[in-house]
């Protein structure tokens, strides 16, 4: 349950009971779940209403990270870029208005 343990869920409803007080937790509780209902429902209605192209659609693969990783990065591991050729590096001074390399990996 959300990667929750018996201490974790304990230690929320000694917080709930000290935040909403012993007389108003079952009326918070009971609206807690009554909007979980029409949540769910209003999830349920929502994919009803789309038809049948959109029978498989998986919402999790609609997160940012996993459409990245898919379209981005899966793309990338597949045709590596070939690496540039070394160029030979030679310490001498410049001479006067002569361009110095320019190094496509430092900017």
């Amino acid at each position: 349950m959300f990667g929750l343990d018996i201490t974790k869920v304990v230690a929320l409803m000694v917080v709930a009971l000290l935040v909403f007080g012993p007389e108003r937790l079952p009326k918070v509780a009971a609206e807690a779940g009554r909007a979980l209902r029409q949540l769910r429902q209003l999830v349920e209605n929502a994919r009803a209403g789309l038809g049948p192209e959109f029978a498989n659609l998986d919402v999790t693969e609609l997160h940012p990270k996993t459409l990245a990783r898919k379209y981005l990065l899966d793309e990338a591991d597949e045709s590596p870029a070939p690496a540039p050729a070394p160029t030979a590096v030679t310490n001498r001074e410049l001479g006067w208005g002569e361009i110095p390399p320019y190094d496509p990996e430092s900017t």
